[in-house]
């Protein structure tokens, strides 16, 4: 195609040798970092057009590592990667020599090719189920357009190829990677679950790519002529670049939203088709499939560092059997031989010297046991077993989720036994992450919702009848017994485990789960909110006056600038998220309650149809196929007027276009009133949320209560309904996602009422405040706002002392002419493929300031069943707790008193800085505080805003630690961890007795796990429940993620998962006790036997001339290992239990033995374990 060629139109330019050399290397540059993709469907003729193109990976699934002829190589190749194996492979192979053999050649192969039949049936095996579910997803169906007959064909999903044409139906799921061309949906979208990838069930909307969506005709294959370039296949499932090239020559950006992923599934949607972009084992979810981790545990590598032992061992003992029957053979001369020695075949002896060399290969045969040959295969077998045990518990089965624990990584069972540091998220992990809307402040206002507090008590047991306390005093004013039920229930707490089951009966709970089966956070408990009846009052008043003044036409202005803020302040809460509305009595069927066909503003075209006279007067949407028509037929005519146009004349023309834009009558509103018309409300049953996150929908339902319903999202228009005015539909022009980085999200918006582009925000209290419009203090008005924000602020802050989740909630309105210059640099980032996500966000950066504050929500995320026992066992146990959490500091310190972390009478360092110089300066104060009180032992010091003692503690090592407890900050950490202060901060960390780093990252909480992993050599454990706590999870020695709200992106990447937190107590104590206890025992066992068995065999060399023969049959010196003595050990590996279950949970300390290592392989133990069979007989009846 002529598009696709790099020379563009006109006549070639004939260019100089060096530039055409640099040309075609920037050419291959960029080829390599892209590819590119046409329809298979191209004509014979077209074909050799194309330039020669890259193999592509067909759609075939194929996880299996052998065939038939390459099973016996490939697998004995893998396992003489095994040192032991070729080791006695060698034994067995010298046998064969007969000058040094020992033993009969064929019996000395038998152990050896016994312990590699049974490895290579085992790999077999696995091999045969991979092979079997491959065959079963390659043989699944799908419909692919076939050139010849015209029409959609069933067609093998291996059969697949990039460029086919794929057409999918509700709930098929999707074969490859596939660009999303077409839809039934009359908005281009389509609806996906991604449970299989990510575990999440909330749907995610695709949207058709937007030159497609503007067919007047049904999309055709045959058709399509463009092409694709994107970038080349990756595991980044969160991103996709690139665009297509239209035969006319224009570009269009794509995007993640226009890419259905292999593996989910199409939900909500009739029909789709689209393109193959990536198939097979290039898919973003195979290449995220990186089968089952292997990690070597710290027994594993001990053990190894113990076999190098005993090989040094057995060549001392061979070199001193060598040197001994040499002088044996030496002391009897030439003439006087010794009856036993037989001359060779020449009649002559061997030289002592030679004698000493055949001699030494001997006894390597004949000591060979001193090695044990199964104890990697018998290591195997007892992990396998201790893992299908740990299944069986049903003590780690959780009912009300219906999930119990996944063991993901097989050879690190006995780690459990040894961690030493534990770190962990919050919310999710230690919350439930139900997020329930507790109370907010509006326009500098506070409404407690005390009734909704009384309500959230109602789902507390009758048990805990210590949460109806008194309340602490010192926060807010309206605050009763109820109000502050948080911060009451985590002081005095139960210590029952089956405290805080927030359902009246189990018959309830069932029954909300069935209700809520499809939907992710809808439990009564999240949406069933009960409204203030101060703010339901001014919501109601806002809402009538709006309706008398668009009656009257009179100004927006005449609106109180506090019922402005309360308006706008649900309207946020409404639309500033990616919630998906559907119906109950069709779940997973969206609502459709469209009034106009809008597409999201993609270009400056757009921006200027959207303003021209005969877009905003097109009157009222009774007729939605007229104005459908009307709509589109405006869009083609634009986008013919404007092709030949470049950006920059477009934006030169833009003034003389704004013009002529809506003529806003002088009361504010639009004449345009046939959008605020009231729309047609389901008829039966109330609409269901589908949210990403759990704070979307405390919003979205909070909003709600006060009669603010959103009914209906697509992808370029939010439908609100509220009390009074009907629906109102907002066109969505923008939705700027939520990042870690920005830390809040944004919606542009143009208004339906004022038809003003309105900006609205919602994040963190820390950023957001940080953005706000600076205010005069000459102005009444200025003066007003600061008084405003001061109260939101000392509201949020009583919100985090409450331990609730703070969101600050703002909004911009934009003049057309900001909107224009902004909107010229977002489209130049959306269009680009090197650098977008930069792009994007200094883009959002850019819109995303002087903000106007509307008010602050308070989140309440409760602990789980319990946490704080679970966290007090663990600490006897000598675990050393650090929490790392994204949120602000005032909420997780009060979680952390809840939970535990953090007790009342330990003393607090806290670190908050603002440079890396007033960083250090506190580290090294903090450092020589805690030194002082080490050797002074003394509480009587106290250092700038910082305060230090402590109490004894437990004795890690011999010194005894302070009850101290840190607290640092996001900014902080960064300081600390820098390379030249992360020493001091380690240092005075792991004197603390708990760790709380609060507005941290992902990445700052992988960097604080690796280093004290790396500097402290410690074993490490990590957990958490959702996608910002992978980083930690993978680096940690040990991973355990919480099949929770979030997805699975935690369970998938961790080693262990559980279904809450409260089960790691047992994990740990009781099956991390023994599982360390039964392996470490079971290699020491055997080391030791062997070791006595060795013994004998070279003691019985100073009877016998060194000469290399055994007091023992040689069948029982080649089974010794493999048949005699393996059983025991197998046996007492699998079931032991040196201390029963009910005693390790009560007495948590024993859980010290494994920190340890009291059980370990060296030469000590070996020694002690010579009176192994009078150990547990009295002193006094011991032999002497």
């Amino acid at each position: 195609m002529s598009q696709g060629t790099a020379g563009g139109e006109g006549a070639p330019q004939v260019l100089p040798e060096g530039q055409e050399r640099q040309r075609k290397r920037r050419r291959r540059k960029k080829e390599s970092k892209t590819r590119l993709v046409r329809s298979s469907l191209l004509l014979p003729e077209a074909e050799s057009e194309k330039p020669k193109k890259t193999v592509l990976a067909c759609n075939r699934l194929k996880t299996t590592k052998y065939t038939a002829l390459s099973f016996l190589p490939k697998n004995l190749f893998e396992q003489f990667h095994r040192l032991a194996n070729v080791y006695f492979v060698f034994i067995a192979l010298l046998n064969f020599v007969p000058a040094v053999n020992a033993f009969q050649p064929e019996l000395a192969l038998a152990p050896v090719l016994f312990i590699l039949a049974v490895t290579a049936i085992k790999d077999l095996w696995e091999d045969y189920s991979r092979y079997r579910s491959d065959q079963e997803i390659n043989h699944m169906e799908c419909l692919v357009y076939n050139r010849n007959e015209k029409k959609y064909i069933s067609r093998y999903w291996k059969e697949v190829k990039v460029g086919d044409f794929v057409q999918l139906r509700c709930n098929e799921i999707i074969p490859a990677d596939i660009l999303l061309l077409s839809s039934s949906d009359p908005d281009g979208l389509c609806h996906i679950e991604t449970a299989n990838l990510d575990g999440e069930t909330n749907l995610k909307q695709r949207q058709v790519v937007r030159r497609f969506l503007e067919l007047d005709s049904e999309f055709d294959p045959l058709k399509f002529t463009s092409v694709i370039e994107c970038e080349k296949p990756n595991n980044d499932l969160s991103r996709f670049r690139g665009y297509i090239i239209h035969k006319s020559g224009k570009k269009d950006g794509l995007f993640k939203d226009n890419l259905l992923l292999r593996g989910c599934t199409i939900r909500n949607t009739e029909e789709v088709a689209g393109i193959v972009i990536y198939a097979g084992h290039e898919t973003k979810a195979l290449l995220n499939n990186n089968g089952p981790r292997y990690k070597r545990s710290k027994l594993e590598r001990q053990m190894n560092a113990d076999v190098l032992w005993c090989v040094l061992i057995l060549l001392i003992m061979c070199l001193f059997s060598a040197i001994g029957h040499g002088l044996w053979v030496w002391q009897y001369g030439e003439k006087k031989k010794p009856i036993f020695d037989v001359p060779g075949p020449d009649g002559k002896y061997l030289s002592p010297v030679l004698a000493s060399l055949y001699l030494f290969l001997t006894v390597i045969i004949v000591f060979q046991v001193l090695i044990p040959i199964s104890l990697y295969v018998s290591i195997e077998i007892v992990k396998i077993c201790q893992v299908y045990f740990i299944h069986q518990d049903k003590d780690l089965y959780d009912e009300e989720t219906d999930s119990q624990l996944q063991c993901r990584a097989l050879n690190i069972t006995e780690d459990l036994g040894q961690v030493q540091f534990i770190f962990s998220d919050k919310t999710g992990t230690l919350t439930e992450n139900k997020m329930v809307f507790r109370r907010c402040t509006v326009s500098g206002t506070e409404y407690s919702h005390d009734d909704n507090a009384k309500r959230l008590a109602m789902y507390q047991e009758p048990d805990s009848e210590e949460d109806e306390a008194a309340p602490k005093g010192g926060t807010l004013s309206q605050r009763d017994s109820i109000c502050s039920h948080q911060s009451i229930k985590v002081i005095h707490r139960s210590q029952s485990t089956r405290t805080h089951r927030r359902t009246g009966s189990r018959a309830e709970a069932k029954r909300a789960s069935i209700l809520s089966k499809h939907t992710a956070f809808s439990s009564p408990m999240e949406k069933d909110i009960t409204p203030d009846p101060r703010l339901l009052e001014k919501v109601n008043e806002c809402a009538k006056h709006l309706e008398v003044m668009r009656s009257h036409e009179q100004p927006l202005s005449h609106l109180s600038p506090e019922l402005c803020d309360v308006f706008d302040f649900f309207i946020a809460l409404t639309i500033c998220n990616t919630v998906v509305v559907t119906a109950p009595n069709q779940p997973r069927q969206k609502v459709r309650d469209r009034f106009e066909l809008k597409s999201p503003v993609k270009t400056i075209e757009d921006f200027i149809r959207r303003f021209t006279p005969s877009r905003l007067t097109s009157g009222s949407n009774s007729s939605s196929s007229s104005s459908l028509a009307t709509s589109k037929s405006m869009h083609r005519f634009g986008l013919s007027v404007l092709s030949s146009t470049s950006t920059e004349s477009t934006l030169i023309k833009l003034d003389e276009k704004l013009a002529y834009s809506v003529q806003i009558n002088n009361n504010g509103y639009s004449s345009q009133q046939g959008r605020t018309a009231v729309g047609s409300a389901p008829e039966e049953g109330e609409l269901r949320y589908e949210a990403e996150s759990p704070d979307e929908a405390a919003l979205v339902y909070a909003a709600r209560a006060y009669n603010c319903s959103l009914v209906g999202r697509l992808s370029d228009q939010v439908s609100v309904e509220l009390p009074h005015l009907g629906t109102l539909s907002f066109e969505v022009l923008h939705t700027l996602g939520f990042d870690s980085v920005r830390k809040r999200m944004s919606v542009v918006v143009r208004h339906p009422l004022t038809d003003e582009i309105n900006v609205y925000t919602k994040g963190a209290d820390s950023v957001i405040m940080d953005l706000l419009l600076p205010c005069s203090s000459d102005d009444p008005r200025g003066k007003h706002q600061k008084k405003i924000r001061s109260k939101t602020q000392n509201y949020l802050n009583l919100y985090a002392v409450d331990g609730l989740r703070t969101l600050c909630i703002a909004k911009r309105v934009l003049s057309k002419e900001e909107y224009a210059c902004w909107l010229k640099t977002h489209l130049e980032a959306e269009s680009s493929i090197e650098n977008r996500e930069e792009l994007l966000f200094q883009s959002a950066l850019r819109i995303e300031k002087n903000l106007h504050l509307l008010g602050a929500t308070g989140i309440e995320d409760r602990l789980q069943d319990g946490v704080p026992e679970t966290i007090a066992n663990l600490r006897k146990a000598g675990l050393q707790i650090w929490v790392l959490t994204g949120d602000k500091q005032e909420t997780a310190v009060n979680i952390a008193y809840a939970c535990k972390l953090l007790d009342h009478d330990e003393e607090i360092i806290t670190l908050n800085a603002e440079s890396p110089e007033t960083c250090a300066v506190l580290l090294e104060q903090c450092l020589q505080c805690v030194e002082s009180k080490f050797s002074n032992n003394t509480i009587d010091e106290a250092t700038g805003n910082m305060t230090v003692g402590f109490t004894p503690l437990y004795p890690p090592s011999a010194s005894v630690l302070s009850s101290l407890g840190l607290v640092i900050d996001g900014r902080t950490l960064a300081y600390a961890l820098e390379p030249t202060l992360e020493d001091k901060f380690l240092a005075l960390a792991k004197r603390c007795r708990s760790v709380l780093c609060c507005r941290s990252t992902p990445l700052q909480k992988s960097m604080v796990v690796k280093l004290v992993r790396d500097k402290l050599k410690a074993m490490t454990l990590a957990i958490g429940d959702g996608a910002n706590d992978v980083s930690m999870i993978q680096v940690a020695d040990v991973g355990v993620g919480i099949s929770g709200q979030e997805g699975m992106q935690a369970v998938m990447a961790s080693d262990f998962a559980i279904p809450r937190f409260r089960h790691l107590e047992k994990l740990l104590l009781v099956h991390g006790h023994w599982c360390y206890s039964r392996l470490a025992n079971m290699v020491l066992y055997f080391f030791y036997k062997n070791a006595m068995f060795v013994a004998l065999l070279f003691w019985y060399q100073f009877y016998c001339g060194f000469s290399g023969s055994s007091m023992i049959d040689q069948w029982y010196l080649i089974f010794f290992n493999l048949l005699f003595s393996s059983l025991p050990q197998l046996i007492t590996g699998v079931l032991d239990k040196d201390v029963p279950a009910e005693v390790l949970i009560a007495v948590p300390q024993l859980y010290k033995s494994g920190q340890n290592m009291e059980v370990q392989c060296t030469v000590g133990n070996l020694a002690a374990w010579q009176n192994y069979p009078y150990r547990d007989i009295p002193s006094k009846e011991k032999p002497s």
